[in-house]
This record gives structure tokens, C-alpha cells and sequence, in this order.
């Protein structure tokens, strides 16, 4: 049980655009900005408060709510809450390159079995607190499984647009909690635009589309900084679909720097995606500042099949930003780091995991990551949830 004693205080003060750095309420509706960009939520910040959270951080569950004053829910007490967050973090034995330490923060742990529920809980929270009729989203998977299920906690409607080659699992999970599904086209964007087709009223929590799943995906870099002593590792290597996790481990970081809690230099992001479907490694390697829409997506690791992101120029600057890399890996190095891991690690781990691991092996063999260094890589979700 928490202690009743401690401050319910609610360190949230209000949105900010992300482009223009207009401001907004936080306590009402919000989609995109009038820039048609990403909402952020601010805080206020300082010393002191960060020496009351570490204190308080002592004694309180190893779950994402852990971090309450820095999440925006109005009703911490009332929250919908499946036990999210809180994942271990493992250093690798046999499967990492020669001379570097790795990491891996393992999600499949969440309530529906990937990191897709810490987003989710947010948003839903939020949507239940702001009067929302019902929640929808385009999925590839597991934010469509993560949707339905905090849905049907929080006791709200919910619709999910799955493209028509989705693994037939994903489907069936979703039904199970009640949502309606829809499955149409083959990507992201014609599910989503089948959602929008049937009107209702339903908020729509696409990545960065509204401001709370960024708030919940922050906490991956709250937990990773506690676990690494509140100094973080050199490299964050992270298979990047929307791109919600780096904009919130980004966001993370600069809030614990607020707060005089974290120390010692950044950590190097590195974003992965694949060779089939790599909008933000090309803009990238092009030096810009928007990644151009990928034309005919084609790889089979599903959650990487995002051939769009509307917070590209946010992942883009976090990894600028970071000193960090972005890399393609080709689709035939999956399934055999998939099988590595299993039989040196005794770790299953999805095609999202094995993409980030191809990558690491890859940069240690370029001179990207040097000898001596510490990486942490993010095993996204379970494997059993394509399966």
C-alpha cells in the first residue's frame, strides 16, 4: 500500500506546442496544436522537488506511478491501473559484441506484454478524466491490444483499425476485450483513415496525436535512469516505429536534469528501423529535419512498418540532439537474432528486439559504438503476441 500521507501534488501546469511553444490548458480536450503539431506537457521544476521525489521514490511500488508528481492524471486514486511499468533491466552474458556492455530493459513484463501499455494508460486515463465518448487508434499490434484492454478498464468504448495482413492473433486479443476492430488496407494510414470513416465522436490516440501517451512512454527513461544509478548508460538503441519512446526518453531526461536528479553525460540515441520501411534513417542520413512519408512499405517486423511520423522533427532533434545515429538493418537478420538470443540468452524476443540487436552488432562492427561502452537496448514486447 502507498502511504496516505504524501503530497498528491500534481507538478503539471499546462500544454505546450512542440513546434511553436504555444500554450494551452491542461485540463481540456487537446488533439494537435493549431501548427498542427504534437502537445507537451510542462512541469515545474527544481531542486527542491527533486529531493522530495528521491525521498519518496524509497518506499513507493516499482511501477510506472511511482513518478506520479510528474504525470498529468487529475485523480491519481481513481486512476485505471493493471500494474504497467516497473520492468527489469538484464545485462547480456554470451550475445553481446566483444568489449561493450549490453543491456536490455525487458517489457514484455507489461500488463498485455509490451512497453505499448505504458502510453495506453495514459491516454486512457486521460480520455476517461476529459469526457471522451470512446477511443480509437490505427494499430500494428500491440498498441491496438494495449488500447482495448485499458478501454475496457476504464469502462470506455473502443474501436481499433488493424491493416488487413495483421497476424490474425492481434485481432482475436482485441475482440476479446471488447473493442471493435476494423481491418482495412495495408498500412497504418488506410486503417486509420477507415477509423475516421466511421465517425462517433471517438478520440483518436495515434502516436503523438494527443499529449499522453508521450507521458506514459516517458517513463521508460524515469525507470532506466533509477536503474543505472541516475547516470545513464552510452547508448539507448531503440526500434523506432512513431517514435513516441525517444520523444519521451528525450523528455524524461530533461526533467530529471530539472530536478537535479540526474547526472554525468547523455545518452546516445540510436534509432533503428528497417531497410524496407526507414523514413526517419533516411532523413537522417540526408540531414533533414522531416522524414518524407515511405512509399510501399515492405518488411514483416510490424511494429517498424510506420511509413510515417508526425513527430519526426522531434525524434530527428532528440538524436541530434543526443550525439547519437539512426540505422536500417535488412530483414533477413531478424529471425537469426531472434534465434541467438534464445539459445546464448535463454530471452524470446519479438522482431522489433532483434532488428535493435542486429543493429548494436552492427555499430560496434562500424567503430560506431567503441569498446568500453555501455548499451542498452529495449526488448519491446513478447514474441507470443504475433504469434
Amino acid at each position: 500500500m502507498e502511504p496516505d500521507s504524501e503530497s498528491m501534488e500534481r507538478w503539471a501546469r499546462g500544454l505546450v506546442c512542440s513546434a511553436t511553444g504555444v500554450e494551452a490548458p491542461l485540463d481540456e480536450p487537446a488533439f494537435l496544436s493549431p501548427a498542427g503539431k504534437p502537445w507537451l506537457v510542462s512541469y515545474e521544476l527544481d531542486r527542491q522537488r527533486g529531493e522530495t521525489l528521491a525521498r519518496d521514490l524509497r518506499h513507493r511500488p516499482w511501477t510506472l506511478w511511482r513518478y506520479r508528481e510528474l504525470l498529468p492524471v487529475s485523480d491519481f486514486h481513481g486512476r485505471v491501473d493493471l500494474g504497467e511499468g516497473g520492468t527489469p533491466v538484464l545485462r547480456l552474458r554470451r550475445a553481446a559484441p566483444d568489449g561493450v556492455s549490453v543491456f536490455v530493459k525487458n517489457e514484455a513484463g507489461n500488463p498485455t506484454g509490451s512497453f505499448k501499455d505504458r502510453g495506453l494508460s495514459l491516454a486512457v486515463n486521460r480520455a476517461r478524466e476529459l469526457g471522451a465518448p470512446g477511443v480509437q487508434l490505427p494499430s500494428a499490434g500491440n498498441a491496438g491490444v494495449s488500447a482495448a484492454a485499458y478501454a475496457s478498464a476504464a469502462g470506455l468504448p473502443c474501436r481499433v483499425g488493424l491493416p488487413e495482413d495483421t497476424p490474425a492473433t492481434v485481432a482475436e486479443r482485441c475482440l476479446g476485450f471488447g473493442a471493435e476492430v476494423i481491418e482495412s488496407g495495408g498500412t497504418l494510414v488506410d486503417a486509420g483513415a477507415a477509423l475516421q470513416e466511421r465517425g462517433g465522436g471517438f478520440w483518436d490516440l495515434s502516436t503523438l496525436r494527443e499529449p499522453y501517451r508521450v507521458e506514459g512512454k516517458k517513463t521508460m527513461g524515469f525507470e532506466v535512469a533509477e536503474q543505472f544509478g541516475w547516470r545513464l548508460p552510452d547508448w539507448i538503441v531503440y526500434p523506432t516505429g512513431g517514435g513516441t519512446g525517444i520523444v519521451g526518453m528525450a523528455k524524461a531526461f530533461a526533467e530529471l536534469r530539472g530536478l537535479g536528479l540526474l547526472s554525468g553525460p547523455p545518452a546516445k540515441f540510436a534509432v533503428v528501423q528497417m531497410a524496407g520501411c526507414a523514413p526517419i534513417v533516411r532523413a537522417w542520413e540526408e540531414g533533414g529535419e522531416h522524414a518524407d512519408p515511405w512509399e510501399a512499405p515492405d518488411t514483416r517486423v510490424w511494429g517498424l512498418r510506420v511509413p510515417r511520423a508526425i513527430g519526426d522533427f522531434l525524434v530527428l532533434r532528440a538524436v541530434r540532439e543526443s550525439g547519437g545515429t539512426a540505422v536500417a538493418v535488412e530483414e533477413d537478420v531478424v529471425a537469426e537474432m531472434t534465434r541467438r538470443m534464445a539459445a546464448r540468452e535463454g530471452l524470446l524476443i519479438g522482431p522489433e528486439t532483434a532488428a535493435a540487436m542486429a543493429a548494436v552488432v552492427e555499430l560496434r562492427d562500424s567503430g560506431t559504438i567503441r569498446r568500453g561502452e555501455s548499451v542498452l537496448v529495449f526488448a519491446t514486447g513478447h514474441p507470443a503476441n504475433y504469434v
